[in-house]
Order: structure tokens, then C-alpha cells, then sequence
């Protein structure tokens, strides 16, 4: 006859281990969340001054923009138009959950709302939230890892990310690939509310620059428009550099001197 305590034990036990993976299954791992902040946090550090060329490549013309960044965390971000004359002196400004952006034509500051945070940016592939980042990839999304893949010679995570439901995102669904030794996104595709793929971005030419290695080189290419696509070239960054809090209020935005 089986003993009824051993027999009670090996219930609790198994009780347990269903509890536990239960738990592995709602929960998610707090080691893919670091991946991913550590991954989106990449090229602002503490903070940052950066300043980059970005190239909008279309059949029939392509126009070329310069752009200067300044950095603090990860709430606050004021990016400046350098070229062509006709954009220049334009900010964007983001602080905290706010996006603002100033027109030099009409001399206003503007507080850009939430509707506008999946239109594209200056007539680039990219969308307003994709260059200011008001949401976050690691609080914002839940993470899965789907595996593992080789992106221009970097072993990368691949890692699967879904909004939570409280969440104000843009994208149903995106999927990256960061480097497993430095953590740098080097490829990222972005799908719609139904989970249509949207656009994808890869990443190459990773250098040392601004003492971190970093990819300098970002094509963005829309899936439903294979002919075209959008080139961002860094062409040179400062990590963990004194940056006033002065940069980030909407009064500097209108006599900001890059």
C-alpha cells in the first residue's frame, strides 16, 4: 500500500511546479525587459549630443536634412533642424510625456497631440514617435524571445514585443534583433494595429564613436513601398556630456544655438 504522506507530498509537489509555470507564463522576464532598455537607451546614454544626416530616398528625387540632438535620460529630448534653409531653426522638443515642436515661419511653439505620434516626421519613413520616443519599448510592451539570428554578423536576440493594454503606443506589435554582446538594435520591424508589417529598419557600420560602439548607419524602409526609404547616418555623438536643463524647456526652443 502507498503510504498516504508520501503520496500527499508528491501532490503538493506537483501542485507547486503547475503554480510555477503558471507564473513563468504570465510574468514576464525581467531579464528581456533589461535587454530591451539597455537596447533602446543605446545611443542616449545619461545623456547625448549628436548630430546626424538623414536622406529621404523616393523614385523620382531624394532630399537630404541635418539634424543636431541633445539628450537627458530618457524624458527629455530636443532635436534641432540644421539643413536645408527652408527647415532650419525648426525644434521638436520632448519632455516627459509632452512633445512640443517650433516653426521659425510663424515663430509659435506647438504641442503636438497624441494623434499625430504615428504620421511621418518631416516627410521621412519614420513617425513622429519614432524620433522623439514618447513611449517606451521596455515599460510599454510585454516581451518574448523567439529566438536567436545573426544580423550583419552580430548574434542577436530576437525579441517579440506586444503593448500592454493601458499602454499609449503606436504599434500593435514590433520585433527586434539586438546584438547579444553590445546591445544594439541592429535590425527592428514595426507592424500596424492589425499586425501588418509597417516598416523595418536595419542597422550596419557599427564603429567606435563618442567612446561606444555603436552602429552610424539606419535604413528605414516602409513594407508597402519597397522603392523607397530613409537613411540616417550619425555623424558624430557625445555620451554622458553636461547638457542644461535649459535645453529642454519650450522657452530655449525659440533661440536654441546648435
Amino acid at each position: 500500500m502507498i503510504d498516504q504522506k508520501f503520496t500527499k507530498t508528491i501532490l503538493v509537489g506537483l501542485l507547486m511546479l503547475g503554480a510555477m509555470a503558471l507564473m513563468s507564463l504570465a510574468i514576464p522576464d525581467p531579464s528581456l525587459r533589461e535587454i530591451v532598455y539597455k537596447a533602446e537607451n543605446r545611443l542616449r546614454g545619461k545623456s547625448s549630443i549628436s548630430v546626424a544626416t538623414i536622406t529621404i530616398v523616393r523614385p523620382k528625387y531624394q532630399r537630404e536634412m541635418q539634424v543636431k540632438t541633445w539628450t537627458k535620460t530618457d524624458d527629455y529630448n530636443t532635436m534641432y533642424i540644421m539643413s536645408p534653409a527652408r527647415d532650419k531653426g525648426t525644434v521638436y522638443l520632448k519632455r516627459k510625456k509632452e512633445i512640443w515642436y517650433y516653426i521659425p515661419s510663424i515663430e509659435r511653439n506647438i504641442k503636438m497631440p497624441p494623434s499625430m505620434m504615428n504620421q511621418s516626421w518631416m516627410g521621412t519613413d519614420m513617425s513622429n514617435d519614432d524620433l522623439v520616443k514618447k513611449s517606451s519599448f521596455a515599460d510599454d510592451y510585454t516581451h518574448r524571445l523567439l529566438g536567436e539570428e545573426t544580423i550583419d554578423g552580430k548574434a542577436c536576440h530576437h525579441i517579440e514585443l506586444i503593448p500592454n493594454e493601458d499602454a499609449d503606443v503606436v504599434w500593435g506589435k514590433v520585433e527586434m534583433w539586438i546584438d547579444k554582446e553590445l546591445y544594439n538594435v541592429m535590425k527592428q520591424s514595426q507592424f500596424d494595429e492589425d499586425l501588418i508589417l509597417a516598416n523595418t529598419m536595419t542597422a550596419s557600420k557599427v564603429k567606435a564613436m563618442g567612446g561606444e560602439t555603436i552602429p552610424t548607419y539606419m535604413e528605414i524602409v516602409p513594407a508597402d513601398k519597397p522603392n523607397q526609404k530613409t537613411v540616417m547616418v550619425y555623424n558624430s555623438i557625445e555620451f554622458n556630456v553636461e547638457v542644461p536643463d535649459s535645453y529642454f524647456s519650450t522657452q530655449y526652443m525659440t533661440r536654441i544655438q546648435p
